[in-house]
């Protein structure tokens, strides 16, 4: 086998390679896209309030301007986190709240939901048909590394999922390893590294599907990260490669 030979094999074999990890691409590649199928969702379950989060309550009743003194302005539309801080309740390091009327009271541990219905109770002493809303107003995940937009989001919905997230972020990168997704969560004094795989279904089950406040994840990029980054080394290779087969070429054929 003469040198050609051997050089249009190499080339071969690199391209072929190259090609092959489209494999690694697509999501959810064990779910049966053939027909419709559905199953119950089993591993959602309410967040719950810790220390350091910042609480939106919004109290309403028969008497507006007495029932208004709960209620901050709105900062939905605020992007300075120091608003929030100005504009909520700080959930402190015991886990405790201070409200007009009700004093101190333990809120962490609480679902939103269930803060709720505990406030409604305590206020039936002080209003008629009293309506309360709770919300967590700094609710926010960090997404990094190899997306489209690598940032900190802020949740509006307390069901948010890691695919919603990284759909905030504009997806992946196609250089991305999709196998290898790092969701980084302190909970309990305790910091977990959990390895999120998005080419199969079961992430969906995964009692990390739904996200949790100040929730990290980190997309690793694979090794064609570099080469995809710096197109200018790319083409300069190619170039380099398709001058090497001529010049082996026209040796060849005036040897």
């Amino acid at each position: 086998m003469n040198k050609t030979s051997i050089f249009f094999s190499i080339l071969v074999m690199f391209l072929f390679s190259s090609c092959g990890s489209y494999k690694e691409i697509p999501y959810f590649q064990d779910l049966d896209s053939s027909r419709p199928s559905q199953e119950k969702v089993n591993n959602y379950s309410p967040v719950a309030i810790k220390p350091a989060d910042i609480l939106s309550i919004i109290v309403s009743s028969r008497n507006p301007e007495s029932s208004a003194i709960f209620n901050f302005p709105s900062v939905a539309s605020s992007s300075n986190p120091e608003d929030y801080l100005n504009k909520g309740y700080l959930v402190d390091d015991q886990g405790m709240i201070s409200l007009p009327l009700v004093g101190v009271m333990k809120v962490s541990g609480l679902t939103t939901s269930q803060l709720r219905a505990k406030l409604r109770d305590t206020l039936l002493t002080y209003y008629k048909d009293p309506v309360v809303n709770v919300r967590i107003i700094n609710m926010n995940v960090s997404v990094f590394g190899d997306v489209l937009r690598p940032n900190v989001y802020s949740l509006q919905n307390e069901r948010t999922t890691i695919t919603q997230a990284l759909t905030m972020a504009g997806d992946l990168n196609i250089t991305a390893k999709r196998k290898n997704i790092i969701l980084i969560r302190e909970e309990n004094g305790e910091r977990k590294y959990i390895n999120i795989d998005l080419t199969s279904k079961k992430i969906f089950d995964s009692p990390y599907y739904y996200l949790k406040n100040n929730d990290e994840i980190y997309v690793q990029p694979d090794r064609t990260k570099y080469a995809t980054v710096d197109r200018g080394y790319r083409i300069a290779t190619l170039v380099l490669s398709g001058l090497s087969i001529i010049a082996i070429v026209l040796s060849n054929l005036y040897r």
